[in-house]
């Protein structure tokens, strides 16, 4: 995919110059649950916790143990550094009413010529089951599409990532296929983590996919998209 990496791209139309943003405004978005913002500091030790889980070693490339330097180099530095490289953008999601941190949604390998991104997320053990990665990841899509003019989002989740792959049937995602022995997860065996193969499913989001999903999720007592600043 082609990454621009924080510079511009230009593009003449009869004679005229237009600059193409290239990298993704500073922004929050609310849900009537959750809020989407910047890494801070204050968040290192609950991101750290959130990172040692089981699943998250498991479907993940983290470092194990993930410690806090690892924690600090992803708030300080890693997070930030994917929207001012123009490679994507990072959210700390976090509880509306009680600001705890439930876990990240992170825009990947953006494409700024045809539009597209790659959506990855994590939820803190404490916080599953309760819709929260749907909530969220549904809510950095819609701005995607709206705001940002996006034309596609892709995930890729590991065939045996029950859990991702619900998300994504839930937010209207498309199945596209599976790319064989594409990824590494890790298991756990006598001697610790051990890396595996694995089979990677695709799957996709067009801006028209998203029509009746929101309603969808209201029906079934899920929050939507409200805001963004």
């Amino acid at each position: 995919m082609l990454c621009l990496y924080g510079l511009h791209e230009f593009t003449t139309v009869f004679g005229m110059e237009l600059r193409m943003t290239t990298t993704f405004p500073d922004v929050s978005i609310s849900t009537e649950r959750l809020v989407l913002r910047a890494f801070e500091d204050a968040d290192i030790p609950a991101h750290t916790e959130m990172m040692n889980d089981e699943m998250v070693t498991a479907w993940t490339s983290v470092p194990h143990p993930y410690t806090e330097r690892d924690a600090e180099e992803w708030v300080r530095r890693i997070a930030p550094a994917e929207r001012t490289e123009g490679r994507g953008i990072v959210f700390a999601v976090t509880e509306f009413l009680t600001q705890r941190l439930v876990g990240f949604v992170n825009l990947q390998n953006a494409d700024w010529r045809i539009r597209s991104a790659e959506i990855g997320y994590v939820i803190a053990p404490w916080a599953r089951g309760e819709g929260y990665a749907t909530e969220s990841v549904l809510a950095v899509a819609q701005w995607l599409f709206r705001d940002e003019r996006f034309e596609r989002l892709e995930l890729r989740t590991g065939a045996d990532n029950t859990a991702s792959q619900q998300v994504a049937q839930k937010i209207g995602c498309i199945s596209e296929g599976v790319l064989r022995n594409a990824g590494i997860a890790r298991t756990q065996t006598e001697s610790g983590w051990t890396e595996i193969r694995t089979d990677l499913i695709v799957w996709s989001l067009l801006p028209e996919d998203l029509d009746g999903v929101a309603d969808q999720m209201a029906d079934a007592g899920y929050s939507s998209f409200t805001d963004w600043n």
